[in-house]
């Protein structure tokens, strides 16, 4: 009788299971950080794929940034994840891929429309598997606001001396915050403070690379010296900018209060919605220095759980994903996320098309913190963060926060050990 009712339990687990397979079938979940572009997402870019393939139905459901790396780990291991995971660049990634959490997408047949650096951020140290489809790189420098610019006679400053002139101008005109950013968070102090002036200091991939190697160290001048053009920024940020958070500040230049953001191209949008008059700028160099650089960084990827039911369905999407009809919605609807394939795309919000220009006036790189240096403990990335906001908060003096980094790399990456 015990055998009986055992056999019966689990002809009906395995009943269970395969009813769930089977309602799964045809229907695609994605995993993203992106909880700002769900309105993109379900408007825009779902309706377009599922014009060409009705059969399949595609839900997305992001998470805060803050903690979709978390929330997605915890999904992962318990096997409640999506079947599209938004994957961010490099080595958060490529542990994912590590621990077989990503399947590799090498065989889908819009890769061909990849070059291998639009893929490096989601390869593996090898160069042999690609664990993601490549969707969009973010580029860094400043925005402005035309009308405040306008009213005290400013022009884009070309270099980092024109720079500081501006602020100051802006500053003893009293009306405008002249550099909108806050440290409460930090990570903005990293991400649009120190690496985008930064790559005009270390030559773009030149020091990124040097770092990996290990034959500059964080405590050699470029980097010291990213740190002390970043101190610079402290008179022109405000009052209480140490307790403005990142949304403090969007809101602040958006309702022109301020006269420059330190930006990445992601924000266009937001201030496209808040009708804000915008130009934008390079990170000026130095005035002796000749070539220019800027960060030019792969941003957001897109892959299949490797424990989706529905890899079929899953690989049809994320081809599309690498189709010319994807980047020219992604382009458009989200200006300021720029393709990563060699598709050709009409980028029609002229702030986001000034940022691509700059691809042609100057060398691209990626932030240094990206690639290897953050995979150890502590992690660079987020030394980057406190470092670079006690910085522009005075609380520690640019050459104690790159011994902090240097110090940090020591304890655990061999290069930097010698």
């Amino acid at each position: 009788m015990l055998k009986t009712t055992l056999k019966i339990a689990c002809l009906a687990a395995i009943g269970i299971s395969a009813f769930a397979a089977q309602a799964a079938a045809g229907k695609l979940t994605i995993e993203s950080w992106r909880n700002d572009d769900a309105a993109i997402w379900k408007d825009q870019i779902i309706p377009a794929f599922q014009k060409s393939h009705p059969d399949i139905t595609v839900e997305f459901t992001p998470t805060a940034p803050k903690e979709y790396n978390a929330a997605l780990n915890a999904k992962l291991q318990g096997g409640t994840a999506g079947d599209i995971i938004t994957c961010r660049p490099f080595d958060a990634s490529l542990e994912l891929f590590n621990k077989g959490y990503l399947a590799p997408v090498n065989d889908l047949p819009s890769m061909k429309n990849f070059s291998d650096v639009a893929k490096a951020a989601w390869t593996t140290d090898d160069g042999k598997t690609t664990f993601c489809v490549p969707m969009g790189a973010v580029i860094h420098g400043f925005i402005y606001n035309k009308d405040i610019f306008k009213e005290l006679g400013l022009t884009e400053p070309k270099t980092e001396e024109e720079f500081l002139a501006t602020l100051d101008k802006i500053k003893k005109d009293g009306k405008y915050t002249p550099l909108v950013m806050g440290t409460k968070d930090q990570w903005e102090a990293a991400t649009m403070g120190f690496q985008n002036i930064g790559p005009n200091y270390w030559k773009g991939e030149e020091g990124r690379k040097a770092l990996i190697d290990g034959s500059q160290k964080f405590t050699d001048a470029p980097y010291v010296d990213t740190f002390k053009a970043l101190a610079k920024w402290s008179p022109y940020l405000g009052d209480g900018y140490q307790s403005q958070a990142y949304p403090d500040s969007q809101n602040l230049f958006g309702l022109g209060k301020g006269a420059i953001y330190a930006a990445g191209s992601w924000d266009i949008s937001t201030f496209r919605g808040q009708n804000v008059p915008m130009g934008a700028f390079k990170a000026p160099p130095p005035a002796a220095q000749k070539d220019c650089y800027i960060s030019d960084h792969t941003d957001i990827g897109i892959g299949m759980n490797a424990k989706s039911p529905n890899a079929a369905d899953a690989k049809v999407f994320l081809d599309w994903i690498g189709s010319d009809e994807f980047a020219n919605i992604f382009a458009n609807a989200l200006p300021g996320f720029f393709p990563l394939s060699n598709a050709k795309v009409e980028i029609k919000d002229d702030v986001a098309q000034t940022f691509v220009s700059w691809r042609g006036e100057c060398k691209s790189t990626i932030r240094d913190s990206y690639q290897i240096l953050s995979r150890g403990t502590p992690n660079m990335e987020n030394d980057l963060w406190n470092v670079s906001a006690q910085v522009l908060n005075g609380t520690m003096q640019p050459d104690a926060a790159a011994a902090q980094i240097e110090d940090g790399l020591k304890k655990w990456y061999a290069p930097h050990q010698k």
